[in-house]
């Protein structure tokens, strides 16, 4: 019983980061794998299904909101911050819908810019509500496997949990670095070149 309650924090936990991007969701479901490892091969399941339906009913209300509140809103949230990074998502959106929004939220800082430009061009809500659901259950299987990788590595429950998170803290800043650098890069292509496109 004490696990359904765990499981039921997962989601709320999830969903709530979802919504309020701050929260490390992938955390979350790397250190509750890493002890439901211990637990119970079992409790793996149901804590991918708890993640992957938190980070789904999160983006459905996130969504929602940019499709309701627009660009004003996201601004006002501070979701809206690089509108040049905005502008090529758009872009990418446009082309090819399902394969965007299925990537966006297995990279580190790509979901957000994705459900911004998809409410902003109006994606359909049926294009979204499907594409999404496989897209947070991937996201939800690999960062359980992190914790799981962590929990077997380890012989103690707590060593397994903080393992997973340390891991996903460092993969998300390595990736976030490297999104940096390379924005940085090409501002700088961008001055050396600026004939117009």
């Amino acid at each position: 019983m004490a696990e359904l309650g765990t499981l039921g924090w997962l989601f709320l936990v999830v969903a709530f980061g979802a919504i309020v991007p701050v929260v490390p969701t992938g955390a979350a479901v790397s250190g509750a794998a890493a002890l439901a490892f211990h637990n119970h091969p079992l409790l793996i399941v149901l804590t991918i299904a708890a993640g992957a339906a938190g980070a789904y009913v999160g983006d459905l209300v996130m969504y929602a909101m940019c499709r309701a509140g627009g660009e004003k809103l996201a601004r006002r949230l501070r979701w809206l911050r690089d509108e040049e990074h905005l502008a090529a998502v758009k872009e990418r959106l446009h082309h090819s819908q399902i394969p965007v929004l299925l990537v966006s939220r297995l990279l580190p800082g790509g979901r957000v810019p994705v459900l911004l430009a998809a409410a902003f061009l109006g994606l359909p809500w049926r294009t979204f509500v499907v594409a999404n659901l496989p897209a947070c259950a991937l996201w939800s299987i690999v960062y359980a496997g992190i914790g799981v990788a962590g929990g077997s590595i380890f012989p103690e429950p707590w060593q397994g949990v903080i393992a997973a998170v340390i891991l996903v803290v460092l993969v998300t800043q390595i990736v976030s670095l490297v999104n940096r650098r390379r924005a940085a890069r090409d501002a700088r292509a961008a001055e050396a070149d600026p004939t117009p496109s």
